[in-house]
C-alpha cells in the first residue's frame, strides 16, 4: 500500500510499505521508529493510505490517523519474520545516510555474529504501527470518465456517512 504522512509544516512524503495486517481496529505495517516515516507521524500522526489495481481500473483511499502499537503484538509478529528479516532490522539505521553498500553489509555481519547463538531479540526502536481509518472512498474507473466514486465518513465514532462523489 502506499502511505503518506506529512511533518508538522505540512510537507508531504508518500512511499509504498508493506500493509502485514488488517483488523477490526484498523491497518497494521511495521518500521524502525527512527525513520523518516515514524518522524513525521510522530509530528504529524494523519496519514493516507492508497491500495490501488491499475488493471482492475481501481483504488481505495483511507485516512486516518497512525499510532503505534504495543510492544507485545510487534513481538508477535516479529518472531515470525524470516531471521534475515530480524537481523536487517538491527543493522539498518533506517533513512540515514551511508557510505556505501559495504557498511550496511558489514552491520549485518557484525549484527549476524552477535546474535548467532539463540533468538534475534525486537529491537526496542523497531515495531507496528496502526492506522485506525476515520475516512474511506472507493474509484471505480469507467467510460467516458464518469467514474464511481463513493466516501464514507465515520460520524460520532460507530456510524459511516455513505455518499456518491462527482468523477
Amino acid at each position: 500500500m502506499s502511505l503518506a504522512t506529512a511533518s508538522a509544516q505540512g510537507e508531504p512524503s508518500l512511499r509504498t510499505v508493506l500493509l502485514k495486517y488488517f483488523d477490526s481496529q484498523g491497518f497494521i505495517f511495521f518500521t524502525n521508529y527512527k525513520s523518516y516515516k515514524a518522524q513525521q507521524i510522530a509530528e504529524n500522526p494523519h496519514v493516507a493510505l492508497l491500495f490501488f489495481w491499475s488493471s482492475l481500473e481501481r483504488q481505495v483511499k483511507i485516512r486516518g490517523k497512525a499510532t503505534k502499537i504495543s510492544t507485545a503484538e510487534s513481538l508477535k509478529y516479529f518472531i515470525t519474520r524470516p531471521r534475515g528479516s530480524q537481523l536487517g532490522a538491527w543493522c539498518s539505521e533506517q533513512s540515514s545516510v551511508i557510505s556505501s553498500r559495504q557498511i550496511l553489509e558489514m552491520e549485518f555481519e557484525e549484527v549476524r555474529r552477535k546474535f548467532a547463538q539463540g533468538e534475534v531479540p525486537l529491537p526496542s526502536f523497531w515495531g507496528g504501527y496502526r492506522v485506525v481509518p476515520h475516512y474511506f472512498e472507493f474509484w471505480q474507473g469507467r467510460p467516458n470518465r464518469l467514474h464511481d466514486r463513493f466516501s464514507y465518513t465515520i460520524k460520532d465514532g460507530k456510524t459511516w456517512n455513505i455518499q456518491r462523489l462527482a468523477p
